[in-house]
């Protein structure tokens, strides 16, 4: 509720994360549960990163950018999930304001990085496919690297923007987040003034930041389809297009929610609704990834086996 200047109003300065559940048993069980999903997650991005640094011959574009890709889901996990599982073993639920500052920052910063990566890793595979004789001459050391660069500046310089708008609204009660961290749709709800115009301003960047790189993926992908059927041997189509499958399933499982989330009118919004979904591209997404570019990998089980072998050798 809105209330005019010069009238007392105190002003929050920490808020309340509502969760999943008040009810002891169920948080406990729901404490298991998500510290085996954020455990799980951690370690198999880690393990991904782990094994691109130690075998050099996954040091190529590709998984250069998957190693970037692994670094962002352990810390987008890793910027919620902990103090959420915290909040479900005590009594206080509390962030203070700056907490909530931080953590809206840093995980928005992380989701637009992987939009945009999403977007370079797609121009990886049509360099890859189309001009496979010139992949490592097109993407060089220093394209891959200033690529990167600037995947995470506009990441974080965007998601800026959504917080420094979000936050600087007044917040005079109540404080009670219906989610499991702060999330700008949940977080803004609570102002006390009408927030149609930065909501406006947000939409202009989620389109920007969401629908500009995936329609940039979907043309990339159509050049990419073009050149496979160009290819006369179905055997080699089909492994060629294998080599897309695990980025393409990613893709959707991250752009679907995102898309659902923040591309949306206000009038649809549903707390539990959104607390579910944003779990799912969270923790399960992070969750996914290692494993659908693990599972028919021969590059990545053969840099394990590798290292095994040379762990074992060292016994």
């Amino acid at each position: 509720m809105w209330m005019p200047p010069g009238q007392n109003q105190s002003w929050v300065s920490e808020f309340i994360l509502l969760g999943f559940s008040s009810d002891p048993m169920t948080n406990r069980i729901l404490f298991i549960a998500f510290l085996l999903l954020y455990l799980s997650s951690v370690l198999g991005n880690g393990f991904i990163v782990t094994l691109i640094c130690l075998d050099m011959h996954l040091h190529t574009p590709m998984y250069f950018f998957l190693c970037i890709l692994s670094q962002l889901d352990m810390g987008s996990v890793t910027t919620t999930m902990p103090q959420m599982l915290v909040h479900l073993l005590t009594q206080s639920q509390t962030i203070s304001f700056a907490g909530c500052w931080l953590q809206m920052y840093v995980f928005g910063a992380l989701g637009l990085c992987e939009c945009i990566l999403f977007v370079v890793m797609a121009y990886d595979r049509y360099v890859a496919i189309c001009y496979p004789l010139r992949y490592t001459v097109i993407l060089s050391h220093g394209l891959c690297t200033r690529l990167s660069a600037g995947t995470y500046a506009c990441g974080f310089f965007f998601s800026l923007i959504h917080t420094f708008l979000t936050m600087r609204l007044p917040y005079c009660g109540p404080n009670m987040v219906n989610h499991y961290f702060c999330e700008g749709p949940s977080v803004r709800s609570l102002a006390c003034m009408d927030t149609r115009l930065i909501e406006m301003v947000d939409l202009v960047i989620s389109v920007f930041m969401v629908v500009a790189p995936l329609s940039l993926i979907v043309a990339s992908y159509i050049r990419i389809v073009q050149a496979i059927l160009k290819i006369k041997s179905n055997q080699a189509r089909c492994k060629v297009f294998s080599t897309c499958a695990s980025h393409l399933t990613v893709i959707t499982f991250f752009y679907g929610p995102a898309i659902y989330i923040y591309i949306r009118p206000n009038s649809s919004y549903s707390p539990e609704q959104d607390k579910q979904i944003s779990l799912f591209y969270n923790v399960f997404t992070a969750l996914l990834n290692p494993v659908v570019y693990t599972l028919r990998n021969k590059d990545i089980k053969r840099a394990f086996l590798k290292v095994m072998g040379r762990g074992t050798g060292a016994w």
